[in-house]
């Protein structure tokens, strides 16, 4: 068992991108969230409805710091033709930090996301000069003309990133969980661009999700070659990197399409109450593989990559709160998380297997 981070203290992870739901299956997982070491989250509006009014996220907002009070919630609003300057304007007033971009249809509950970004340019014109942070699904819809699948969705996304950043060079912008090598040095190359980093994505490869369901999401998690430029840029120290989990959880009936016959496979995978471990977890097994340095990996690499960096780009305060591996036990994640009504069960990601415990100092 993995033995490198025994006893580490950290300050409390910020998770800037967490998928929370709504309903019972909210409600569970909202719970798991310090479970995992994190004590704020950037959370997504991809609901049912999305969320696009500034009124709609306070009250999810509200909603979630009733169910954990211990958690900052930090909030989005969902990039649609319904958003519109005057609503930016009251978003920054109300405290509001960020509005996702999804392309329209490709991942959970997109449908109405964006197919034209320059028809948006004027709502975009507006997160710029109010500060706040555009966050990008980087990924193009699959086209057959275009050659374009899921394997190179997102490097074919690629140059709209370099358009907007171009046309907006002031505007803070999110590649959220990158996949690729490319996105990497895409990043790299623009200096108001970030990018977050999945747990999951540090460990899986194409080989890991095709006949898995359990590890498949969106973005797909792509060669051994890009895991390692992923591992790289997250043990890099750069605070152009940081840690987004995009745990989004699915009943295992979604996760296996037998909800409808005629739906496909629900895309995410779930890593909140153990996101920190797993992220530890991938850089000691790239430490056994000779991917990275075990001496690199210092308490600042460590600290900013898993919250620091990421606190600082959305303009919160260091975490005054500790966390500490390995603090009591190893411990077995389970098989399955079940919903209260019991006909509802999250997998978490690596189900059956063991990582380090977690507590709070």
């Amino acid at each position: 068992m993995p033995s490198m981070f025994e006893g580490l203290q950290l300050p409390a992870t910020f998770d800037a991108h967490v998928h929370l739901r709504s309903g019972e299956i909210m409600e569970k997982v909202v719970g798991t969230i310090r479970d995992g070491g994190a004590d704020m989250v950037f959370v997504m509006p991809n609901l049912v409805p999305p969320i696009t009014t500034v009124e709609m996220a306070l009250e999810y907002q509200s909603k979630l710091q009733a169910l954990e009070p211990n958690v900052t919630f930090l909030m989005s609003l969902f990039l649609c033709p319904a958003l519109t300057p005057d609503v930016i304007i009251e978003a920054k007033k109300a405290g509001i930090k960020g509005v996702k971009s999804y392309p329209a249809g490709v991942t959970t509950n997109s449908a109405t996301g964006v197919l034209d970004y320059k028809s948006f340019y004027p709502v975009i014109a507006e997160i710029q000069k109010q500060g706040l942070i555009l966050n990008l699904h980087g990924e193009c819809p699959s086209s057959s003309s275009d050659e374009i699948t899921i394997l190179n969705a997102e490097e074919a996304f690629l140059p709209t990133l370099g358009m907007l950043h171009r046309d907006f060079p002031d505007l803070k912008i999110v590649l959220e969980h990158c996949t690729t090598e490319k996105a990497i040095e895409a990043v790299k190359s623009y200096p108001t661009v970030v990018g977050t980093i999945t747990a999951h994505h540090l460990s899986l490869t194409v080989d890991d999700w095709a006949g898995d369901s359990f590890n498949y999401c969106k973005p797909v998690a792509k060669t051994p070659r890009d895991r390692i430029a992923l591992l790289k840029a997250a043990a890099s120290g750069s605070p152009q990197f940081f840690f987004g989990s995009d745990s989004a959880p699915h009943s295992i009936q979604a996760k296996q399409g037998s909800l409808d016959p005629q739906a496909k496979q629900a895309a995410g995978v779930f890593t909140q109450p153990f996101c920190t471990q797993l992220v530890l977890d991938a850089f000691e097994q790239g430490c056994q593989e000779g991917l990275l340095n075990e001496d690199h990996l210092t308490h600042k690499v460590l600290s900013g990559f898993l919250g620091e960096h990421g606190r600082l780009f959305y303009g919160q305060p260091t975490s005054n709160k500790q966390i500490i591996l390995g603090a009591s036990q190893i411990v077995q994640i389970p098989d399955l998380i079940a919903v209260d009504n019991r006909a509802v069960a999250i997998a978490p990601f690596r189900r059956g297997q063991r990582t380090r415990s977690l507590g709070w100092l």
